[in-house]
């Protein structure tokens, strides 16, 4: 299938680009593509114009402080992935983007865009929620910040007004005796995960649990992160403490049936992988702290 007709236009720079989608109620923006082309090939969006930010390279960066990850939205996943210094500062990146689709789709596709795709079964939105980052977003009026946790509305719907173009994604550092991790499953090496979970746990210098975040993926219609902290008041990652971690997740989780796995399923694979990950984020933690020791 074709797309319907629309007017294509390639701004030089970002303020002819806002001025574009302000003029046109139904234009849509094209950095990627990757989650865009398709919809449009299904005509599942049908846009009157499409405004190409791809010759804006001022958005095209990554940038790693001491305070964190600063992603432009012209920057690839695998441009993300690759960089050394946001890893450092922020290892969770490295490990979701691992698991985001393909290498051709890591080359093309962009951080923030499938940030703003609001896609719950994609890793990039739930490691901003986990994370408690941000996303900067401009339109030709002003300038705003919106935090992650006031990101996503509902399903694959986010807060962006018409308008408004994301310009970057801010990823918090790991704090000091943190530790992270990622692990998802699907039925194919690339495909969406039947389910996802990534973990920040932190633990203090005798390596007790302080306390652990899980955010999950592909379970609920939106990105969600829950606080587990209490079934490791002991300060112990046991195997009981991990078993109830997951009992307690699923409390305030919904998992959804879909052509893909049964809701029950999907229960079984919180279990299974909150146990898995947060008991990886926790072995990542004490090891940080072991070498920061040294």
């Amino acid at each position: 299938m074709k797309p319907s007709p629309f007017e294509f236009l390639r701004p030089a720079t970002l303020a002819e680009a806002l001025e574009a989608l302000a003029g046109n109620p139904h234009a849509k923006v094209l950095a990627g593509g990757q989650s865009l082309i398709p919809l449009l090939s299904m005509r599942l969006a049908a846009p009157e114009m499409l405004v190409d930010i791809n010759g804006l390279d001022e958005l095209a960066y990554v940038r790693a402080s001491t305070d964190g990850v600063r992603v432009g939205a012209l920057a690839r996943h695998a441009e993300v992935q690759a960089d050394a210094d946001a890893e450092r500062v922020q290892p969770l990146l490295a490990q979701a983007l691992a698991l985001v689709a393909h290498p051709t789709i890591r080359n093309r596709g962009t951080t923030v865009g499938s940030i703003v795709h609001a896609d719950a079964s994609a890793e990039m939105p739930v490691v901003l929620s986990l994370l408690s980052g941000s996303l900067t977003v401009a339109s030709a009026a002003s300038t705003r910040t919106i935090p992650a946790s006031e990101l996503y509305a509902g399903p694959m719907e986010s807060t962006l007004q018409q308008g408004e173009i994301a310009t970057e994604a801010f990823f918090p550092a790991l704090a000091p005796g943190a530790g992270v991790a990622f692990d998802e499953i699907a039925r194919r090496h690339g495909d969406y995960a039947l389910c996802g979970v990534a973990a920040v746990v932190t633990v203090d210098d005798a390596r007790k649990v302080e306390s652990v975040r899980c955010g999950y993926l592909s379970v609920c219609e939106v990105p969600t992160v829950l606080d587990l902290s209490e079934v490791f008041a002991s300060g112990a990652v046991g195997d009981a403490a991990l078993a109830a971690a997951g009992e307690l997740a699923l409390g305030s989780l919904e998992p959804e049936a879909d052509i893909h796995a049964s809701a029950d399923y999907r229960a079984q694979l919180v279990r299974v992988l909150t146990a898995r990950v947060v008991r990886a984020a926790y072995d990542d933690a004490v090891d940080r702290s072991d070498r920061r020791v040294r």
